[in-house]
Order: structure tokens, then sequence, then C-alpha cells
């Protein structure tokens, strides 16, 4: 017997409900059958027939959302894959610079935007924003795809040019030189829209052969991005748009109708998206002020649908004159409740463990030495090691080795010390003594910042007198 009409219905509004549940941007799983792959018909660039692209949108643990896509031709076999990052364009660009010196080094994965500029200075090889579609590769892989490239209608270029064919061939000998690792060479990945990344294989350990700095990027860079300005407008575009101001609801308050002290007893809210599932909820922001050190900016975020928390901390004031480190001691009790404010350019790092953090990972927040190491903790426990299988047993016992001793530090069995370094100045660890003094094991050095910590900073450009004129 059929089932009921009104049955049917149902059953068919709760599986969209369950869908619609679903975050929109899932973890790789390998248990889960049902991957949410989107298939269009498109057409094939080889022999002009419909194909079938698929598109999956996933994340990359200690990474973020990305788009998968899948082509494929039955008639012809042609087939391509790219990788486009679905996060939005980060406040920075990223310069990732990886010295290749072992087998290890040439099977790391590498995911590099439309946007990244690809160089390798021993070879003298370059490859431009914007040549290449983002993909996820590998090191030994891009190569191999320069190759192909000079490879394609060589044959045709050694009858017509046989001059510039037989250098291509010499530079394509250079690089399977590099490939079967006769020396050792540097990968520089430059990526203005900073969504490029290269898996550090020995995770959680530090990566001593790869080094990670941020920039920040020239009104070039973010025009070629579609980021603009209203310094980038023409004044009449400025004046229309002020005009257009005037009749919104938003207007700008009178001169005192709002005090400093009423910003200070005020919680703010702002609808914002939800950083795992990408649905809209709200953030609410207040400003506060932490004694023996300065005002700062709390945002706290709840996601409705998917119960995401997150909290995140921004420094109320600007740069400071000199960078500051603070390494703590950690070990009795009383040494894991101090207060503990790491800004957004705060890096973690705990000698004794090989174990260090960049200042991106963590973001910025207001919490206590226990508080960081839980959520250190808490990242490596819920997010599987960057592109690793799931059998890979080599990296799961590191991995669960290192958490046993995470554990012994967080139950005071192993001492440790705690290394914060900011080269903003913009962190805070609190003292234990009254007179907010230094005690026995808290040491606070201030230093001045080098030239590539002021080009991360965006200090390097800053003109500080008579900037008015070009």
């Amino acid at each position: 017997m059929s089932s009921h009409p009104i049955e049917s219905v149902t059953t068919e509004i709760e599986a969209v409900d369950e869908t619609l549940k679903k975050p929109l941007f899932r973890d790789i799983d390998a248990d889960d059958t049902a991957a949410d792959a989107t298939e269009i018909e498109s057409a094939c660039m080889t022999c002009f027939r419909s194909g079938v692209t698929r598109l999956l949108l996933t994340k990359i643990p200690f990474f973020k959302e990305i788009v998968l896509m899948s082509f494929k031709c039955e008639y012809c076999g042609f087939e391509n894959n790219e990788v486009q990052s679905a996060s939005e364009i980060q406040k920075k660009g990223i310069r990732i610079t990886l010295h290749v010196q072992t087998r290890t080094d040439l099977n790391r994965r590498v995911v590099r935007s439309d946007y990244t500029c690809v160089q390798i200075p021993e070879v003298e090889l370059e490859i431009p924003a914007q040549t290449q579609k983002g993909e996820i590769t590998t090191v030994e892989g891009i190569i191999d795809r320069t190759i192909r490239g000079l490879n394609q209608d060589q044959e045709k270029r050694k009858v017509e040019h046989s001059d510039e064919a037989a250098a291509i061939d010499e530079f394509i000998e250079r690089l399977q030189a590099l490939k079967e690792l006769k020396t050792s060479f540097t990968l520089i990945l430059e990526d203005i829209s900073g969504n490029s990344f290269i898996e550090n294989p020995d995770a959680p350990a530090a990566d001593r052969n790869c080094k990670t700095i941020q920039f920040m990027r020239s009104n070039e860079e973010n025009h070629l991005l579609g980021l603009y300005d209203k310094t980038d407008m023409a004044e009449a575009d400025i004046e229309q748009t002020c005009k257009l101001e005037d009749n919104h609801l938003l207007k700008p308050l009178d001169e005192g109708a709002w005090t400093y002290e009423d910003l200070h007893g005020e919680v703010l809210q702002f609808r914002t998206l939800c950083p795992e599932c990408r649905s809209a909820c709200e953030t609410n922001m207040k400003l506060t002020n932490i004694p023996h050190f300065k005002e700062v900016v709390i945002m706290a975020t709840v996601c409705d649908v998917c119960g995401c928390k997150t909290n995140e901390v921004k420094s109320g004031g600007g740069i400071e004159e000199k960078g500051v480190r603070f390494e703590v001691t950690i070990a009795t009790k009383e040494d894991l409740t101090r207060d503990v404010l790491k800004s957004e350019t705060c890096s973690l790092r705990i000698p004794e463990l090989d174990c260090e953090v960049g200042p991106s990972a963590l973001g910025g927040r207001f919490t206590t030495v226990e508080g960081i190491l839980l959520a250190m903790k808490n990242q490596l426990e819920n997010d599987d090691l960057m592109f690793h299988d799931s059998s890979d047993e080599t990296t799961k016992e590191r991995l669960q080795k290192f958490l046993r001793k995470f554990n012994d530090v967080i139950s005071l069995e192993t001492e440790v010390s705690l290394i914060l370094d900011d080269p903003a100045g913009n962190s805070f660890v609190q003292s234990l003594l009254d007179n907010d003094e230094p005690d026995d094991k808290l040491k606070i050095v201030k230093y001045e910042r080098s030239y590539d910590q002021n080009e991360e900073l965006g200090l390097n450009d800053i003109k500080t007198e008579n900037y008015e004129t070009p």
C-alpha cells in the first residue's frame, strides 16, 4: 500500500529541515558517504561538448573554507581540477618561504589562490599571479606543471625556432634537477589575498624550513583585489556619497550627544556571519579597561544554528613604540590563574614541547594561562592534521604523544615556560605581586622591532611628517 500524501510531504519537509541545519562548509570526513557535491552541466574546453562539473564546499583543517571543482568530459576524456578560496580576502597579504631540502619537503601539500605569485630564485623561475588558476597540489606538483607547460608545442618550436627551443630544453633540465633534489632550493609563495598555505609535515611541532610573513598591501594591490576606499574616489564621487549618506537612517551624532563614558557602559551589537557554518548571527562588542594596561575592545559571538561560541579582543590603542616579550614559568596552580591578554599580533611558544603557535592561530583573546593552554590543546584535538590520511598511524601516534605531554603541562606534572612575543606591544600578562612589578616567574622584555616585523605591521611605509604631500 502506498504511503499517505500528507506523510510523504511531511517526510520531505523534515529532510529539507535536516539539510538546512547542516553547515554550508563541512569538514572532509571519510565516514561521510553522502558528500554534498553539486553537479553542473558545462561545456568542455577541448571538444566543446557537454561535460559535468562537480562542486564541493568544504574546510581544510588549520586553513579555511574552499570550493573544490572537478570537471570531466565523457566524450574526449578531458579532466580538470581547480580550487578556489571561499573565505573573505584577508586583512594582509602573505609571503611563505620554504627551503626544500628533502623528499618530504617535495611532498608538502600546497594551497595557492589565483593571486599567488610563485618564485624559485635558484633557477630564476617566476609564475606571476593570475596566470594560473588556484589549486591544491604539492611542491613537486608545481614543478611538474611548469615542465608540462614548457613542453607544450615544443616539437613545433624546435622546427620554427630552434634556438628558443634549445634554451627551453636547458631550462627544463634545471627543473628536473630540482625534482631529483640534486641541490636544495627555495620556493616562495606571495599571495596578496592572504589565502595560500603550505603544509607543515611535523605539525604540531614548529616548521623550521618554512617561514611565513604577513604584509600590508599597496593601493595598487587592493585595487587588483577589487578593494577601494573613499580616498580612491574622485572628489565629486565623495561629495555625492556624502549626500546619499544624509538620506540614510544612520546619521552622524551631534558633538557631545554620545560621551566617552557612555561608550564604556554600552554593549553594542552588529550582524555578522558565523566563522564555522557561515550562518547569520550577532556579535556583542564592549569597550573595557584592563587595570595596569590599557583599554581593549572585547567581542563575543554566539551562533544559534551550530552553537559556535567565539570571543575576540582588539586593542583600543595604537601600536606601541617597542615590541614586548613575556616569559611565564608554569609550575604551580597559581601560575595557571594569571590573566593574559593575547592580541592578534602575538605569537606563542613552549620551548620544552617544541611547540609554536603563530599570531593568527588563536586570534586575540582575554583569558588565563590555563585558558591559553586549553585553547591550544582543543584546536589540536578537534582538527585532524593538515591533509594527513586518517589511516596514517605514524602521524596519529605523534599527535597523541604530543597531547599526552600537553596534558602533563596542564596537570602541572611537567614544568614549562610559556613565551608570548608581540611585536606590536599590545599583549599583557598579569603579575602576582601587588605593586605590579614582575614576579620571579615572569620575565618582561621590551625590544626594538626588526625591519621585517615593521613591514608586517605596515609601519615601514607610514609617513608621519609632510604626509599630505605625495
